[in-house]
């Protein structure tokens, strides 16, 4: 009886400490990848492979239209419009909007479904380099544990730098690059504020709006994020410390 009590015991030990394991191993994987992406441009993301294998069961010989550009190459009339369309809260907040969150979750609630996330940049950023595009609250707080090692590992402006050269921008689009060059046949660098503005509009559902360049509500809500681009605030690179300067130092060749 005893015998038969231990082995049940040691089978339930092993069934939690699999999966226990597993879930260590992944998050391990996830921060790990952030840490290498603090230096290093991705050169793609999950949603951008899972946009491109879509495409490509209609057309096997589809391409995703992307192009990485630095920072001080986007211009700052869209960097201005992404944070008052997206999330306003972007420098101040830690990564995830509380208020917005509850927000969303009474909304869900309300409507019976997941239907509202409330995600910040930091958050739709851990969405689109891990994740899949389903709604549901596993889904969510993997997100959320991904949105905090972003924020643990990267300042602000390396986060907003990996998301604005990988957000989806229309069917097939990805990042403000290729955006400016598919809807305005010009650089990042290059965009006006009404341009930048509508760009912003058009994220939280770039396919539909990109198919639909006249819609009413495109123009509206255009004219709402220009009166809100002058009161947003733009992240500030993280500064050097005295320690990293002196170990720059030292790593420099005399001579």
């Amino acid at each position: 009886m005893k015998r038969g009590i231990f082995f049940v015991r040691q089978k339930w030990k092993w069934f939690l400490l699999v999966p226990l394991t597993l879930f260590l191993l992944l998050q391990m994987y996830f921060f790990a990848q952030i840490a290498w992406w603090v230096h290093f441009n991705p050169e793609s993301t999950r949603f951008m492979r899972q946009q491109l294998s879509v495409l490509r069961q209609k057309n096997p010989r589809a391409q995703l239209k992307h192009k990485w550009v630095p920072y001080n190459r986007i211009s700052i009339h869209l960097k201005k419009a992404v944070i008052a369309s997206e999330d306003a809260h972007f420098s101040e907040h830690e990564g995830v909007d509380w208020d917005g969150l509850m927000r969303a979750y009474e909304k869900n609630v309300k409507k019976g479904k997941v239907v509202a996330g409330g995600s910040t940049i930091t958050q739709q950023l851990a969405k689109n380099l891990f994740l899949s595009g389903s709604r549901s609250y596993l889904r969510k707080a993997q997100e959320l544990l991904i949105t905090f090692m972003l924020e643990m590992l990267m300042d602000k402006q390396r986060i907003f730098e990996i998301y604005l050269n990988v957000v989806e921008m229309g069917t097939g689009i990805f990042g403000a690059e290729a955006a400016s060059r598919h809807y305005y046949h010009i650089p990042a660098a290059s965009l006006g504020p009404v341009q930048a503005a509508r760009l912003a509009v058009m994220l939280p559902n770039p396919r539909y709006f990109g198919a639909r360049p006249d819609s009413i509500y495109l123009a509206y809500r255009t004219e709402v994020i220009l009166n809100r681009m002058g009161s947003a605030e733009l992240p500030r690179k993280k500064p050097v410390t005295a320690k990293k300067k002196a170990r720059r130092k030292k790593s420099k060749p005399s001579g």
